[in-house]
C-alpha cells in the first residue's frame, strides 16, 4: 500500500462514522464476519482489520466519556447538521 492509499485509509470521514455507526446498530455483535459486514456496509473503503480497530478506538473513548476522563473539546462546528442522516441511512447496502 502506497502512502497516498495509507492516509486515505486511516481518515475517517464525517460520513464514513455515520455509516460505521449505522452498521454497528444493525450488525448482530455475535454475526459471523462481523467487521467484513460492517467494512462493506461503510462502502468497502476500509479493511475488516480497520474496522475493528475504529471501533476498539470507539470503545476506549467511551469508556473515558463516563469515567470523566475525555479530555477533548467536541467542535460541533464542524458538523453541518442539514438532515442528511435520513439519506446516508437509506443509502446503505446491507449485502
Amino acid at each position: 500500500m502506497d502512502h497516498e492509499s495509507e492516509n486515505e485509509s486511516c481518515f475517517w470521514s464525517w460520513e464514513d462514522n455515520k455509516k460505521f455507526e449505522i452498521a454497528l446498530a444493525v450488525i448482530d455483535e455475535e454475526s459471523p464476519e462481523r467487521w467484513e459486514k460492517v467494512s462493506t456496509m461503510i462502502g468497502g473503503t476500509k479493511s475488516a482489520e480497520e474496522v475493528e480497530e475504529h471501533y476498539e478506538i470507539l470503545l476506549k473513548d467511551l469508556n473515558s466519556i463516563e469515567s470523566g476522563t475525555f479530555d477533548h473539546e467536541l467542535d460541533l462546528s464542524l458538523h453541518d447538521d442539514d438532515g442528511d442522516d435520513h439519506e446516508l441511512f437509506a443509502g446503505l447496502s446491507m449485502n
